[in-house]
């Protein structure tokens, strides 16, 4: 069965998009199947991932001076953006429901599953909480929601913004801006610029579960698309370039072969790459140039104790 006569998914438009350019990328968004949700909770729990524990190490630290922040004693709503399982997130809403603070969370993701088990583990967990999930696009959810006459606070966590490119990244920020009122905040989680080999642990740990993470993209195509790829053959490659802060994924070709998708054919070279995953790392100037290039304000900045990560309240 040829691409032609093929009813063509969203993963399988995008994958032979992908393997017909000229330098060969996979979307990073598809890697998250059932399997790629297991590898990631394992990946935020491993030693050289730094960026979960740093996060709540700074919710844990400064819930109190959040709060002051985006607290001015009216009811307000928090947006969550790719909300997963809430681990981080779980910590201030309690601490907020604990000091008598009337708000609302709204945690958005595109799996229905994912909000069921959020929102049954949060209820449990902090009576009292107010919560309405979204199930859907992110635009989507600020366009419906943005509505409401309180003032929304969007949490982009998890230096998610990170694998953007910094122009992609003014691209995402300046559409999300343009769904907000005068006033309303964006609480973003931006990784740092560090030691270089940090970082690269972060991406390459001793453990292989980030390889097994990336191969298990090429295990997704094989099942739901009929492929033929065989992982022995590709090579998990992270590398990181201190001048723009970007720490690049890719898999790596380790033989001139080809790969059969139905009955198309994708020729690799020897050594020839795939590009998976931009994590991109910010200073102090990149992230000026961000949120001004993007319309936003800046209002505070809470970081770890080793300075590794930070979290920023921004205004429209």
């Amino acid at each position: 069965m040829s691409k032609d006569t093929i009813i063509l998914t969203p993963l399988a438009e995008d994958v032979y998009t992908g393997l017909q350019a000229r330098n060969k990328y996979l979307s990073s968004k598809y890697f998250y199947d059932a399997k790629g949700d297991e590898l990631f909770q394992r990946i935020m729990h491993l030693d050289e991932y730094y960026l979960t524990r740093k996060e709540l190490e700074i919710f844990e630290t400064h819930k109190k001076a959040i709060l002051e922040e985006i607290n001015d004693g009216e009811p307000f709503r928090i947006i969550e953006l790719g909300a997963g399982d809430g681990l981080k997130t779980k910590v201030l809403l309690k601490y907020f429901i604990e000091q008598g603070v009337d708000f609302t969370y709204t945690p958005v993701d595109i799996s229905g599953n994912v909000l069921e088990i959020l929102e049954s583990n949060l209820k449990a967990d902090i009576p009292g909480l107010n919560i309405e999930s979204y199930e859907g696009d992110y635009f989507d959810a600020l366009a419906e929601i943005s509505e409401s006459p309180e003032k929304d606070i969007v949490f982009f966590l998890g230096s998610t913004i990170g694998n953007f490119s910094q122009e992609e990244a003014e691209v995402f920020l300046t559409d999300l801006q343009n769904y907000l009122k005068e006033g309303d905040l964006l609480f973003l989680g931006v990784d740092l610029k560090k030691d270089p080999s940090i970082i690269l642990k972060a991406y390459n740990d001793s453990q292989g579960v980030t390889r097994e993470f990336n191969l298990n993209l090429l295990d997704r195509i094989n099942s739901e698309l009929g492929a033929d790829f065989d992982r022995d053959q590709f090579l998990h490659y992270p590398y990181y370039n201190p001048h723009t802060g970007e720490c690049r994924s890719y898999l790596i070709s380790k033989i001139d072969q080809v790969v059969t998708i139905g009955e198309d054919e994708f020729h690799f070279r020897e050594w020839e790459a795939i590009f998976m995953e931009i994590s991109k790392k910010y200073d102090q100037p990149q992230l000026e140039e961000l949120a001004s290039a993007s319309g936003f304000r800046r209002l505070a900045s809470f970081l770890d104790s080793e300075r590794w990560f930070a979290d920023l309240l921004w205004a429209k």
